[in-house]
């Protein structure tokens, strides 16, 4: 009886201290370790890939941010801010009072299908809209001018990035709204672009938040 109860004792003791040292090894210190070596080696993106304008984070190189003018009395969801580049659309799933950029609680795609109705007239609509918004007096954007990425989201619904072709689209847009020369916009575009990764991977992009803070900058000048 003694016997039993002493080795009781004796593994309870034992699993008390296992559970106190891998607490300190596996809560504690590799936590720090790993966090350590990613602020040293990493420290951009373990914090975020944050962008900063004016000393200020404003966003992250990761994820979208809309550009939108304030909502009006009636409206649903509020008109585009077209003095800005503006991104790829958003399909966020729910709402939330957290994240103000995009109306969302988990990031995703549509998830219909090429033929299926509701995204037909999602793309016919954004296709008018962006033909309709880049249109300028001395500039008309024909139907087919329109790249896949102004009328579709991505995967996430929260990409950061458009093509050059989109980004193009809108120069003339923009230049006219903020009274800038079009080859003033046209060269940020440029010098906003980004290759394919490695020379092969992926597609040539546009950082849109980067996009629009040089544009600020321009516009401040």
């Amino acid at each position: 009886m003694n016997n039993s109860f002493g080795n009781t004792v004796r593994l309870f003791g034992a699993g008390v201290r296992a559970l106190l040292v891998l607490t300190l090894v596996c809560g504690v210190l590799y936590p720090l370790l790993i966090t350590g070596i990613a602020q040293g080696l990493f420290h951009n993106k373990a914090n975020g890939s944050e962008i900063k304008d004016g000393g200020k984070v404003v966003g992250s190189s990761l994820i979208g941010q809309t550009y939108n003018l304030p909502l009006k009395n009636g409206e649903e969801t509020p008109a585009p801010d077209l003095k800005w580049f503006q991104p790829r659309p958003s399909n966020g799933l729910g709402t939330n009072s957290v994240n103000t950029q995009y109306s969302l609680i988990l990031s995703g795609a549509t998830n219909r299908s090429g033929d299926n109705a509701d995204l037909i007239k999602w793309v016919t609509e954004a296709k008018a809209a962006v033909v309709k918004d880049n249109s300028t007096a001395d500039f008309k954007v024909k139907p087919s001018d329109v790249p896949a990425d102004a009328v579709t989201s991505s995967g996430s619904g929260l990409d950061p990035q458009i093509s050059p072709e989109y980004a193009e689209l809108q120069v003339h847009r923009v230049a006219a709204l903020n009274k800038l020369d079009t080859q003033q916009v046209e060269k940020l575009v440029r010098d906003h672009t980004d290759g394919r990764i490695l020379g092969f991977i992926g597609e040539p992009r546009v950082n849109v938040l980067q996009l629009n803070i040089a544009l600020k900058a321009l516009i401040a000048h």
